[in-house]
C-alpha cells in the first residue's frame, strides 16, 4: 500500500463495479458466490443513497450496502433470502422503518484504516436523516466453526461480548454500538464458517420519532429563564404582583419555555406580620398563597410560559407546608411539594414535610422540581431520573454562602449522576424588618453533566452573585440522549441493579 493516499466516502456507482470486485475476491477469498454487476445495480436504482464505499486513491477498499425494509413483515426471526427477496432486493421499501444491512466488507489490505468504522458511522447518520427505527443485519459467526464442538450459538456469542473469544465480525459490531437480539439458525445458506447461525444484531436510532406524532414532538433545545429575586420592603400584594410581572415580561420576551422563581420569593409580605410570632407570621403569609397562585396562571397563559413558581407556604388540614405550582403555559397547573424540611424550618415554623414525589408532563418533556434541601438527597433525583426527567429545577433559599454552596455542590452532582439539566434559582438582599429572613446568599446557574459535549467544569450558566439579575440558557436534551448512550461514564446504564434498587414507597 502507499504511503501517501487519499481517504473518500462515497455512494457506491456502477462505474466502481471493477475495483469493487477485485476486493470481493480478497475480502471472500474462497467465496463463489459474489454480487454481480445486476445486482449492485439493482440497489443503486432502488436505494442510491443506501450503497456506501470508502476509497483510497480511487480503489473500492470496502462497501457497506442496505436496504430498507418494514420489519414488521419480517420479524425477528428470518432468513437472509427472506429479507433481501432471494437478492431480488424487492424486499427495499422506502416507506419502511428499518435500514437493513446486506453486506459490508473491507480489502484486507486497507484494515487498519478504520474502513468500516466510517461506513457504519455514514449507515447511523443515514438512519437519523430518514428518521429509521434503527439499524438491523444478521452478523456473520465466522470463528464458530472452530468452537461448534464445544458450545452452543449462543454461547459463543456471549463469549464473544465477554471478550474472552475475538470474532472479526461480531466483535467489530459490538464496538460499534450494536447489540445482539438472538441468535438466527440457517440464516445464510453454505456460510460454512457460522454453520450457517448468525447473531441478529441491531443499532437503534435515539432521534427516532414516529411520524404520526411529529406534530407533538418535544422541543430538544429548550430555553430556561432564571429569576434571581432581590428581597425588597415590599408593601402590598400588588407591588408584588408587579415585580413578579416585570419578570415574566423580562423572561418570555427572550421566548423562554420556563421561568424559575425562587423558594419562598414572597416572603416580604410577611414585613406586616413581624409583630407575631415566627410560627404565626407565616401562617398568615400563606393566605397570600392563592392569590398569587392565580396571577402565575394568568400571567403563564398571557405571555406563553411554563412558571415554576418557586414556593410559597400553604396550609392544609392545620398543617403548614412549603409548595410551589408548575403552571402551564396552556393554562394547566399543578403542585409539588418540599419534602425535607431543615431543622430550622421545623424549629421557627413548624413546617411538616410533604408525602408527594413525582415527575411533571410538559410541552417540553418531562421535569422534576426540587425544593432547596431536597436537592440535597441523592434518591429524589434518582427516582425523578427513573421516570424520564431531563431538566430538575430547583428552586432555593440561603442565608449564607455555607448553605449555598450545600445546595450548588449537591445540584451539580444530581446533574452529573443522573445525566440532566439542573436549573438552581435563589433569592438575594435583605429583609431588615422580617424575622428568620434577615439576610440571603444567591448565585443562580445552570449545571450540566460532565463530559465532552458540555462544559468542563458542568456548569452551563451562572448569575453574578447577590445581585438581581435573570439568567437566560439554551439546553439541547438530544445531548443527553447522547451521553447516555456514548458517554465516558454512563452512570444510568451502569447501575449494578443486581446488587441495589431505588423505588418509591
Amino acid at each position: 500500500m502507499q504511503d501517501n493516499f487519499i481517504v473518500t466516502l462515497e455512494n457506491l456507482k456502477l462505474k466502481d463495479y471493477r475495483s469493487l470486485l477485485k476486493s470481493m475476491k480478497k475480502a471472500y477469498a474462497g467465496w463463489d458466490d459474489l454480487w454481480e454487476v445486476e445486482h449492485i445495480k439493482t440497489l443503486i436504482d432502488k436505494f442510491p443513497e443506501g450503497q456506501l464505499c470508502v476509497l483510497v486513491n480511487g480503489q473500492v477498499a470496502g462497501c457497506a450496502l442496505s436496504i430498507i425494509v418494514d420489519y414488521s413483515e419480517f420479524g425477528d426471526n428470518h432468513t437472509y433470502p427472506q429479507i433481501t427477496g432471494k437478492e431480488s432486493f424487492d424486499t427495499h421499501n422506502p416507506d419502511g422503518d428499518v435500514l437493513y444491512g446486506i453486506d459490508v466488507f473491507v480489502h484486507p489490505d486497507f484494515r487498519g484504516m478504520r474502513v468500516g468504522r466510517r461506513m457504519y458511522d455514514a449507515r447511523k447518520d443515514l438512519v437519523e436523516q430518514l428518521n429509521l427505527h434503527s439499524i438491523v443485519a444478521g452478523g456473520r459467526l465466522p470463528g464458530y466453526s472452530k468452537y461448534a464442538e464445544k458450545m452452543t450459538p449462543k454461547q459463543y456469542i456471549q463469549k464473544v461480548i465477554a471478550k474472552e473469544i475475538y470474532d472479526k465480525t461480531l466483535s467489530f459490531q459490538l464496538s460499534n454500538d450494536f447489540h445482539v437480539k438472538k441468535v438466527l439458525k440457517g440464516y445464510l445458506p453454505g456460510d460454512k464458517q457460522s454453520a450457517e447461525y448468525a447473531a441478529l444484531i441491531e443499532w437503534n436510532n435515539i432521534y427516532y420519532e414516529p411520524s404520526e406524532e411529529y406534530v407533538h414532538i418535544p422541543k430538544t433545545v429548550i430555553r430556561l429563564g432564571l429569576v434571581q429575586w432581590q428581597m425588597r420592603p415590599t408593601p402590598s400584594l400588588k407591588a408584588m404582583q408587579e415585580q413578579i410581572e416585570f419578570f415574566i415580561d423580562v423572561v418570555s420576551g427572550y421566548q423562554c419555555d420556563f421561568i424559575l422563581f425562587p423558594e419562598l420569593f414572597n416572603a416580604p409580605l410577611m414585613a406586616e406580620f413581624n409583630h407575631l410570632d415566627e410560627a404565626s407570621a407565616i401562617r398568615e403569609l400563606a393566605k397570600y398563597t392563592e392569590p398569587l397562585k392565580e396571577i402565575f396562571q394568568e400571567y403563564a397563559i398571557n405571555y406563553n410560559v411554563n412558571i415554576i413558581t418557586g414556593s410559597m407556604p400553604v396550609m392544609s388540614r392545620g398543617k403548614l407546608y412549603n409548595k410551589g405550582f408548575l403552571c402551564r403555559r396552556d393554562g394547566t397547573s399543578e403542585t409539588y411539594e418540599k419534602i425535607h424540611m431543615t431543622p430550622a424550618e421545623v424549629s421557627a415554623w413548624g413546617m411538616s414535610g410533604g408525602k408527594k414525589i413525582q415527575a411533571f408532563d410538559t410541552d417540553c418533556g418531562k421535569i422534576g422540581i426540587n425544593i432547596c434541601y431536597d436537592v440535597e438527597f441523592p434518591e429524589m433525583g434518582r427516582l425523578l431520573a427513573d421516570e424520564g426527567v431531563k431538566i430538575l429545577f430547583v428552586p432555593f433559599l440561603t442565608d449564607t454562602q455555607n448553605g449555598y454552596m450545600r445546595v450548588r455542590l449537591c445540584a451539580q452532582a444530581r446533574a452529573i449522576e443522573n445525566e440532566c439539566y439542573v436549573a438552581i434559582a435563589g433569592s438575594v438582599g435583605n429583609l431588615p424588618k422580617v424575622n428568620n429572613m434577615d439576610i440571603q446568599f444567591a448565585q443562580s446557574g445552570v449545571f450540566t453533566p460532565s463530559d465532552f459535549a458540555f462544559p468542563t467544569n458542568g456548569v452551563k450558566t451562572e448569575a453574578t452573585p447577590n445581585t438581581e439579575m435573570t439568567v437566560i440558557a439554551d439546553v439541547d436534551v438530544n445531548l443527553l440522549k447522547e451521553l447516555h448512550t456514548y458517554g465516558s461514564v454512563r452512570n444510568l446504564k451502569d447501575r449494578r441493579k443486581d446488587l441495589y434498587t431505588l423505588k418509591k414507597k
